[in-house]
This record gives structure tokens, C-alpha cells and sequence, in this order.
């Protein structure tokens, strides 16, 4: 449910709204600091992906590892 009203509201979005957010984000962070935010978001994600990757790997090999009955 968040989701879709999430991707519903990122759809609404024009092109001057997208202009004023990537305006106020350069000014709130700097064009020094937007790249190096960018790398450490990328790699929160690179992370959590792999971390969610090894949880489904594990619980499947134990599925496997587990008698039925």
C-alpha cells in the first residue's frame, strides 16, 4: 500500500517540481557533497542487498538440510 502511493506521488511530479527539488537538494548539501552522498547511498544499498541475499541463501540451505517427515 505505501508503495504504490509512493510511486503514485513520484508520477505526479513535473518538470519544475524535479528542477526546484534537485535545486534545494544542491543547496541544502553542496556540489561538493552530492557525490559523496551518492557513494554512500550506493553503498547502503549494495549492502542491504547482500545482506538480504545471504538471509534468502540461508534459509534456503536450511530448508534443504531439514528431514521431511
Amino acid at each position: 500500500m505505501v508503495l504504490t502511493n509512493t510511486l503514485a506521488f513520484i508520477q505526479n511530479i513535473g518538470g519544475g517540481s524535479l528542477i526546484l527539488i534537485l535545486v534545494v537538494i544542491l543547496l541544502l548539501f553542496g556540489a561538493k557533497r552530492i557525490p559523496e552522498l551518492a557513494r554512500g547511498l550506493g553503498r547502503g544499498i549494495r549492502e542491504f542487498r547482500d545482506a538480504t541475499k545471504e538471509i534468502k541463501d540461508d534459509l534456503e540451505n536450511s530448508t534443504k538440510d531439514t528431514p521431511v517427515k
